[in-house]
C-alpha cells in the first residue's frame, strides 16, 4: 500500500466510522476500487486497526466523560457509597453492553474475514439495514434521556452491535437504531454508541496486529498503516462533532436514501462485471 492509497483509506475511515453508513463497507469499496485485495489477511487486518485512530478520536473527544466514568467506576469497587452513583452505574453498562460483541466476534472471526468481506455482502447490508433504521426512526419516541439508562438498553445494544460484524450494516447505524427503539433519545443513543465502541474496535485493532502482524507488514505495511490510522484520527474528531450537532437536529433517515443508492450502485457494478466481490 503506497501512501497516497494510505491516505485516501484514513479519510474514508475517519469520515464513515461513526455515521450510520457502514465504515467496514466503505473501506472494503474503496479497498476494491484501489485494487487491493480485499480477502487478503493483511488487507482484513488493516481494515480493523485503522480504526483504531477513530477511536483515538472518541477518547480525546470525550476525554472528561470517560475519565469520570472510569473514576467513578475504580471508586465504586472499594467503596460503598460511591456505587450509588449514576456513573458508576452507566460504566458497568458500558462494560456489559461490550461482552457480546467480544463473544460473538471471536466465534464468527473466519466468518468475518472470510466469506462476509465481499461487495455482495456490503451492498444487500446497506439496502437491508437501511430498512431498520427507517423503522427504528418511525417508532423511536425518544421519551428517555441519559439519566434513564439502564442495564437492559445497554445490553440489547449490545447485542444488537454483533450485527455489525457484517459489512454494510453499520455499528453506529445498528446501535442507534437500537437503543432509538428502546425508547432512548438520539443524543444518548448516539453517546452509548460512541462509548460502546471503544472497547469493541479497540479490542478488534489489537487482536488483529498481535495475531495478524506479519500479514500487514508483508502486503500493507507497517508505516501506511500508522499513516492511515493518524489521518483517521483527525478525521473522525471532526465528523464526532459534526454527527453530534446532526442527531440533535435531524432523523438519521437523512442516510437511508444514500446507503440504498450506494448498495443498488454496487449491485449494478458487481452484476455487470464492473465490480468484483472480492
Amino acid at each position: 500500500m503506497n501512501p497516497v492509497q494510505a491516505v485516501v483509506l484514513g479519510v474514508v475511515e475517519g469520515i464513515t466510522e461513526f455515521l450510520p453508513v457502514s465504515s467496514t463497507g466503505h473501506l472494503t469499496i474503496a479497498e476494491q476500487l484501489l485494487g487491493l485485495p480485499v480477502d487478503d489477511p493483511g488487507i482484513t487486518a488493516f481494515t480493523a486497526i485503522v480504526q483504531v485512530g477513530a477511536i483515538a478520536a472518541v477518547l480525546v473527544y470525550f476525554r472528561r466523560d470517560i475519565g469520570s466514568l472510569a473514576a467513578s467506576w475504580f471508586r465504586g469497587l472499594v467503596d460503598p457509597v460511591a456505587r450509588g452513583g449514576p456513573e458508576y452505574r452507566q460504566a458497568w453498562y458500558v462494560i456489559a453492553g461490550s461482552v457480546p460483541i467480544a463473544l460473538v466476534g471471536l466465534l464468527t472471526k473466519d466468518l468475518v474475514a472470510g466469506p462476509l468481506r465481499s461487495l455482495w455482502v456490503v451492498a444487500v447490508a446497506l439496502i437491508a439495514w437501511s430498512g431498520v433504521i427507517y423503522l427504528a426512526e418511525r417508532v423511536a419516541t425518544q421519551a428517555r434521556g441519559e439519566g434513564s439508562l439502564r442495564m437492559p438498553d445497554a445490553l440489547v445494544v449490545g447485542i444488537v452491535q454483533c450485527v455489525a460484524l457484517v459489512p454494510g450494516v453499520s455499528r453506529s447505524g445498528a446501535t442507534i437504531s437500537a437503543g432509538l427503539w428502546r425508547g432512548l433519545d438520539r443524543v444518548t443513543a448516539t453517546r452509548l454508541s460512541f462509548f460502546l465502541s471503544i472497547p469493541a474496535l479497540v479490542a478488534a485493532g489489537a487482536y488483529e496486529a498481535l495475531s495478524e502482524g506479519a500479514a500487514v507488514s508483508a502486503s500493507v505495511g507497517w508505516v501506511s498503516t500508522g499513516l492511515a490510522t493518524l489521518v483517521a484520527f483527525a478525521v473522525a474528531y471532526a465528523s464526532i462533532a459534526w454527527l453530534l450537532r446532526l442527531v440533535a437536529r435531524h432523523s438519521i433517515t437523512v442516510f437511508v436514501g444514500y446507503r440504498v443508492a450506494l448498495g443498488v450502485v454496487l449491485l449494478i457494478g458487481l452484476s455487470t462485471g464492473v465490480l468484483t466481490a472480492t
